[in-house]
């Protein structure tokens, strides 16, 4: 078993570490953000250190911080050769990465949701990563991503999950409204959705579950058609990002 330094203490970092524990890991976690590195202490295999000790001990270290942060925290800290680093810093370039961890050369890039944890999660990454396979791969889809633009566009579609929720959420609500009982219409909505939606969807998978709810005149096909406009309003608000990923390929038109 590995291992495993994590270099920041979020919301990201406790997630990975917890999605992690009890596989015969060993961690070491810097106290950046104290409450967060005291309750992941509590677990038996996780000890807190100084930034160098984190380095200097562990075989994957993971990056978790700001990249304005980074620039003061990773420089002069014991990288090695043959060492592993996996950077959810988005926006560090791997450029970067590589001038502030030499000599390590094994670097790669990727995006987790705080979901992790319960397994499920899409890990986009770059370039290619048997370490990060090896230690999610059996329950999160790992996807490698051909370049740095591909995976900058991962994170913008992520930014998909709030406004799909608060539809959801919406739709709950008008439930609700006939049945007195929010919860259960809750329970009912993502129930419903997450029946639809494949464990780990493969080419045309969402395509075939959207054929099968396009009855003529059915009710799917009739709220689909009611809101067809909103298709555009997702291409636009996605295509709002460019700028702020530096995204300059890609068409951006719905189908």
């Amino acid at each position: 078993m590995a291992r495993i330094g994590f270099l920041g203490t979020g919301e990201i970092a406790s997630a990975l570490l917890r999605a992690l524990q009890g596989q015969g890991h060993s961690f070491l976690i810097s106290p950046r953000n104290a409450a967060v590195a005291a309750a992941l202490a509590e677990l038996p295999e996780v000890r807190i250190a100084p930034n160098e000790r984190v380095v200097e001990g562990s075989d994957i270290v993971f990056l978790c911080l700001l990249a304005r942060v980074a620039e003061d925290v990773l420089p002069g800290l014991p990288f090695r050769q043959g060492q592993s680093v996996i950077s959810v810093m988005v926006d560090a370039p791997l450029a970067m990465l590589r001038r502030l961890c030499a000599p390590a050369t094994d670097i790669a890039i990727t995006i987790p949701l705080p979901p992790i944890v319960d397994g499920g999660c899409p890990l986009p990454v770059y370039p290619p990563s048997p370490v990060l396979e090896a230690l999610f791969g059996a329950r999160n889809p790992v996807l490698a991503v051909p370049d740095e633009e591909a995976l900058q566009a991962h994170l913008g579609v992520s930014a998909l999950c709030s406004p799909i929720l608060d539809q959801l959420q919406a739709a709950a609500g008008w439930l609700a409204g006939f049945t007195g009982d929010p919860a259960g219409a809750e329970a009912h909505v993502a129930a419903m959705i997450r029946c639809y939606l494949p464990a780990r969807a493969q080419g045309g998978e969402l395509a075939e579950a959207l054929r099968k709810l396009s009855t003529e005149g059915g009710l799917n096909a009739t709220l689909r058609a009611a809101m067809a406009p909103a298709k555009a309003d997702l291409i636009r608000g996605l295509d709002s990002f460019r700028p702020r990923l530096g995204l300059t390929r890609g068409t951006g038109d719905p189908e």
